[in-house]
């Protein structure tokens, strides 16, 4: 499952660019150091990949819980059928339910702190800003917290936020250094592909929730051998 976060990342990164692609053009990156510019562009992701494993981590925490309790294939289940309703069901029909509005004023801080680092350019500005831009809302971050949150262990959960933040690298260091490059054909091409590598990967996870002891995809469920195991006994 963890492959699918990085590949997931890849795609994502061309909806990352409009959506951070503002903020990676606002980066103050040195424009006479190539060598200083492109570790000031490595602080910047370390920022973004350092918040994202803490998010991959606290919502890995959580499904440990419900693995704990027996309740992981079932959360394996729900997170891919949100997953592929988010891409089926009218955006219409999600806007009544706004999960940012809690969050409005953290946002609101973040983007103020967003917009302080801006303004600076010292060593640490880079990861700061990186760091901030990880927690901004975005619903395929959103998406990559549900694989989190089907995951069985904290690791695994803060691997597979950092392997979605890893996939997005190497777009948004293109558009760092090149600005706008991709096309607006291409952009919609990719963004095409989205929408169908999150219902995969959301029956992937239907799949390993069933437990039809399918090696890899859709193993046994650990109760059944445990069962098995103490009646030999």
């Amino acid at each position: 499952m963890l492959y699918s976060a990085f590949i997931f990342g890849i795609l994502g990164s061309f909806h990352c660019i409009g959506m951070c692609g503002p903020i990676a053009f606002m980066l103050p990156v040195s424009r006479n150091n190539p060598l200083k510019k492109f570790f000031q562009i490595l602080l910047y992701h370390f920022g973004r990949l350092f918040s994202y494993s803490i998010i991959g981590l606290a919502f890995g925490l959580l499904g440990k819980s419900f693995y704990l309790f027996g309740f992981q294939q079932q959360l394996s289940i729900v997170a891919g059928v949100l997953m592929i309703a988010v891409v089926i069901l009218p955006s219409k029909r999600f806007q009544k339910f706004n999960f940012s509005r809690p969050l409005y004023k953290v946002i609101g801080k973040i983007k103020s702190s967003l917009g302080t680092a801006l303004k600076k350019k010292t060593p640490d500005t880079f990861f700061t800003i990186g760091f901030l831009n990880g927690f901004l809302p975005c619903g395929l971050v959103y998406m990559a917290v549900f694989g989190a949150l089907a995951t069985q262990s904290i690791f695994e959960g803060s691997l597979y936020m950092l392997l979605f933040g890893l996939g997005t690298i190497p777009l948004m260091t293109t558009v760092v250094y090149f600005g706008s490059f991709v096309g607006g054909a291409m952009k919609k091409r990719v963004q095409r592909l989205i929408p169908v590598f999150v219902v995969l990967i959301g029956a992937v996870f239907i799949l390993r929730g069933m437990g039809l002891d399918i090696p890899y995809l859709s193993p046994a469920p650990v109760t059944e051998v445990a069962s098995s195991a103490a009646s030999c006994h």
